[in-house]
């Protein structure tokens, strides 16, 4: 079976040792495509050299993560629309908000997801969006963006049913990862009364590995675990999993299929 990994870092620093021999490792696990988001500025270089050298399997995203939003995010963002204007782009990603790590930002980063989601609308690009401890807030923020076909995806999920149902009803995407497999991760609840017809899956590599590699450095070829785990929590097979999350992946990176 083919899968598509909607969402990994495979061009950082995690991965110089032995990136050829992971990805020959996510080809042979059938993970044909890897979805990469940017971060900010000083990931670009390694982003597009990536996507240059591992062309037909790693496709690159461009956006400001919001953990680099910092009091110069101005000049950040010129760098990030400068280059959406050069090429085209998977999705305007990785974006959004993040309360875990830093609160003192939160305005800049309301304005910066603003910006770069009017931009995904001028390009007619999706978006990847980035809600840690924030959900419900980036939720009140892009509803009243939605307009002009915007979808994309709400980036490692782990929220409730009601969120779930919410970001749904917006007609976004849930991307599903290591959390899935996770014993007190609560995605068992939700997985169940989620549509087939809105999930997709990711390993956001190289991190939040999937267990048994709980801990370790996460990779693409980790995403049969995930779907497993999926599919087991659904009661559907393998294949019907496959052939959902598959088709849901080529709708929103309609320009890369």
């Amino acid at each position: 079976m083919n899968w598509i990994d909607t969402h990994a870092h495979i061009y950082v620093e995690e991965f110089v040792p032995d990136r050829a021999e992971m990805l020959a490792r996510s080809r042979e696990a059938g993970v044909t495509k890897i979805y990469m988001p940017n971060i900010d500025h000083t990931s670009v270089d390694a982003l597009l050299e990536a996507e240059t050298r591992y062309g037909d399997q790693c496709i690159a995203m461009m956006g400001l993560h919001p953990c680099s939003v910092k009091k110069d995010f101005e000049t950040e963002l010129y760098r990030v629309e400068e280059w959406l204007g050069k090429r085209t782009f998977a999705a305007v990603g990785e974006i959004g908000t993040d309360l875990y790590w830093d609160k003192t930002l939160w305005e800049q980063q309301k304005e910066a997801f603003r910006l770069q989601v009017g931009w995904a609308k001028k390009y007619h690009l999706p978006i990847v969006i980035h809600c840690r401890e924030s959900i419900d807030q980036t939720i009140e923020l892009l509803d009243p963006l939605l307009s002009d076909g915007l979808t994309g995806i709400f980036h490692c999920f782990n929220g409730t049913l009601q969120q779930a149902n919410k970001i749904i009803s917006m007609r976004f995407y849930l991307g599903l990862g290591g959390v899935a497999t996770f014993k007190n991760g609560g995605l068992d609840k939700v997985i169940p009364e989620i549509g087939l017809d809105r999930i997709v899956l990711e390993t956001d590599s190289p991190y939040l590995a999937p267990v048994p590699h709980r801990g370790k450095r996460n990779e693409p070829a980790y995403i049969p675990l995930i779907a497993r785990k999926v599919a087991e929590i659904k009661k559907i097979s393998l294949e019907e999993l496959q052939a959902a999350t598959t088709r849901n992946s080529e709708k929103i990176f309609k320009a890369f299929n």
